[in-house]
């Protein structure tokens, strides 16, 4: 006997847990995972970077159409 009692109690915290789980620290989860500060820049530091790098290939390799020759560039 006493299974129902036990049985019960669980399904009381099992629900506790699954209803009143609140109470993240959401600032604490963002500094573990390393998001940015701001979310509402859709662009990171790092793409201007690259676009900046590799700018100078798109004046001398450019796109076929750019290509007056028709040569594809390969």
């Amino acid at each position: 006997m006493g299974r129902g009692r036990a049985k019960a109690k669980q399904v009381k915290v099992a629900r506790q847990l699954k209803y009143n789980s609140g109470g993240t620290d959401l600032d604490r989860l963002k500094e573990e995972l390393g998001v940015a500060e701001s979310p509402n820049d859709p662009y990171d530091d790092s793409y201007d970077e690259v676009a900046d790098k590799y700018s100078d290939y798109s004046d001398e390799y450019g796109s076929e159409d750019d290509r007056k020759d028709g040569t594809s560039g390969r």
